[in-house]
This record gives structure tokens, sequence and C-alpha cells, in this order.
């Protein structure tokens, strides 16, 4: 469980409630079906409209992706890379061949397999490339369809609002429950804004950082890939793939070695 996820939702929605109750309103005045159905249903028929059914699909995976915790472990991947860098340079490319299969990260799997079957560096590059655009381009998707509902949502509690209006304004009669009905009103906005800030456009904006993190792995991926490909000295490589780490990620390795050395 991504614990951020689920504390954001928690302080964001309970902030709303109980500054709503610190001004002497109750949590029963917040609970609406009507515009619930209004602003939900409107949100998710316009998101489904708005996409076709195999980005739709993809929904289930993106809600695991959002509340799933997943560790971008950058160290060990560089480890790795330098390991095989130092066997391929002893024993020569084909010796990789043994340990392809204990090589968790399936991208640096297919590109070790790339370099061991003798493909053209050139190639090797493009393809992997080519695989980094097509993921990056996938996980997009769950973006836009997050960020779309997001746009939606605000768009709809005004309809929501509008219509209650409607109803208010139908029914002048009864002066006594005016407010009440225009409160009750309003309530759809309040749906509309809070959903799009607190839910979906925080969800987009996670899957994008989230696939940023996985694209940075990739990068380094492909860059220690290509310099054992040209045989590069594995402390040359390992220095080269520590300028791809976020700053933080950088002073740990760097830390880790200056303890080996005793310094």
């Amino acid at each position: 469980m991504d614990i951020t996820t689920l504390i954001g939702i928690l302080i964001g929605f309970g902030s709303l409630a109980l500054g709503f109750w610190e001004e002497g309103g109750s949590f029963g005045m917040l609970v609406v079906i009507s515009a619930f159905i209004i602003v939900f249903g409107g949100t998710l028929g316009a998101t489904i409209l708005s996409f076709n059914l195999e980005d739709l699909k993809k929904v289930p995976y993106f809600l695991k992706l959002i509340f799933k915790d997943k560790k971008v472990n950058y160290i060990e991947v560089l480890e790795s890379l330098v390991d095989t860098a130092d066997k391929a340079r002893r024993e020569g490319l084909l010796s990789l061949e043994s340990q392809l299969a204990t090589i968790d990260n399936k991208f640096l799997a297919r590109g070790l397999q790339m370099v061991i079957d003798g493909t053209d560096p050139e190639l090797t590059r493009s393809m992997l490339e080519m695989e980094m655009e097509a993921f990056e381009s996938g996980e997009r998707v769950g973006t836009e369809i997050f960020m779309t509902a997001g746009g939606f949502g605000p768009t709809m509690g005004i309809i929501g609002t509008v219509m209650g209006m409607v109803m208010v304004l139908s029914n002048l009669s009864n002066p006594d429950e005016l407010g009440a009905s225009i409160a009750v009103a309003f309530l759809a906005t309040l749906y509309g804004i809070s959903s799009a800030n607190l839910l979906w456009i925080p969800f987009g904006t996670k899957i994008k950082v989230k696939t940023a993190k996985e694209v940075l792995l990739m990068e380094m991926v492909t860059e220690g890939i290509l310099s054992i490909q040209a045989g590069e000295n594995p402390r040359v490589i390992k220095e080269k793939l520590m300028t791809f780490l976020p700053l933080e990620t950088r002073e740990k390795v760097v830390a880790q070695e200056r303890a080996q050395m005793g310094m």
C-alpha cells in the first residue's frame, strides 16, 4: 500500500469535514444522494465518452498503481549493471547468458539478451528507446483519464447546482424551505470541486510521478547496456550511470563507497 495516497485522501477529506463541523455543521448535511449521482455519474459518463474501451480497461491497473507502493530501486539496478559489466569484461559477452534468469528487471534482461545476440549497438539503442516510449505512452493514458475526470468534476458540480436552483425557483411558494433547498443545491458544486482536487487530479499526478521514476530507471539501464556492449571499464560505467540517480540516492551511493573504503 502506498501510504501517502491513503494519508492524502484522509487528510484532505477529513480537513473539509472537520472545518465544516467546526462551523456548526453536521456531517449529515453533507450527504445528498441526488447531488452525488449527478456529479459522480456525470463525471464517469463524460470520462467514458472521452476514451476508447481499450484505454478504459486499464483503469483497474492504474488504480492499483496509485495505491500500490512499488519502490524504484536505482541502487540495486546500478550494482547489477556494474557487476554485469565486470563479468562481461573478464569473461566476454556470451558469459552473460547464464545470469539472465537471475535478473528481475525485465527491461534489463531484454537489453542484455540483445547484447548477447550480437545486435548492432544502434539497433539496440533504437529498440530499447522504442520500448521506453511505448511504456511511457501507455502509462500516460492513466494520467489523461484521471486529469480528464478532474476537469469534468467541477463542471458537473455546477450543472448539479443549476438543476437544484431550478427546483428551488420552481417552488417559491414555501419561503421557509428556501434556505435548506439552496444549501442542498450547492452541495453538488462542493462534490465536484472536492472530488476533482482531492481525488482525480492527484491520482493523475501520482501516475505521472511514478512513471517518470520508471522511465529514468529505463534510461539508466539503456545507457548501462550500451556501455557494456562497448566494453567500457566498469568503474567508468558506474560513474556515468550515477549521473542518472536522484541527488539523495547518489549521495547514498557515495556514502556507501566511502564506508567500504574506511573513510
